[in-house]
């Protein structure tokens, strides 16, 4: 089974994939992805390179992500032309990386894509794991872990989808309000019930 992992930012999302990890269940994380497909020498590099210059490059070669942040936050022509750019070579490594895992014998694979819904990427998937929390609880951790003012943690929280438009979407929803230890629970009760894993 192909298990679409989502959630929105301080949800608690990342603590869940560590748990499908510890379960030895293979995740390909759409952050580490984007990482990977811009390093040195990669074909994706050299198209932006060309389409915003030889300034977004650090001495060393690698992409400088601040400086290439500051072109396009003001500018939603140039936002889009890197995404153009970006998103097409996401999803073709995301998609090499779940087929190796399952050339290799895997029964499932966690593909992590935090913008899941946004991107409109459901067919990548068969089932939709939403991990979901409450506004406050959402602001309080947001606010503690990203030293932000309330107001700039609402700001983050708006620019993405509602988790309840999310949860909609989904097969399941975990409700990461409590402990880790009934997050872990949740998560093993989904997957027993999918047949994932046997508990």
């Amino acid at each position: 089974m192909i298990i679409g992992l989502t959630g929105s930012i301080a949800s608690g999302k990342s603590t869940v994939a560590k748990m499908f990890q510890e379960l030895g269940i293979p995740i390909v994380d759409a952050d580490i992805v984007a990482r990977v497909v811009v390093e040195p020498g990669t074909e994706t590099l050299g198209k932006i390179v060309e389409s915003f210059g030889k300034e977004i490059l650090k001495d060393n070669g690698e992409l400088n992500r601040a400086k290439l942040g500051d072109i396009i936050f003001h500018n939603p022509s140039k936002r889009k032309e890197l995404n153009d750019i970006m998103h097409p070579a996401i999803r073709k490594e995301m998609l090499r990386q779940r087929d190796e895992w399952l050339e290799k014998g895997e029964q499932h694979v966690v593909m992590d894509i935090p913008l899941l819904f946004e991107s409109r990427l459901q067919h990548f998937v068969e089932k939709i794991l939403v991990v979901s929390v409450s506004e406050d609880t959402q602001l309080a951790r947001l606010m503690e872990r990203n030293h932000l003012s309330e107001e700039e943690a609402r700001a983050r929280i708006a620019s993405q989808l509602p988790l309840s438009e999310k949860e909609k979407g989904a097969d399941a929803v975990i409700y990461n309000n409590g402990n880790l230890e009934n997050t872990r629970d949740q998560l093993l009760q989904i997957l027993n019930l999918w047949g994932v894993i046997d508990c």
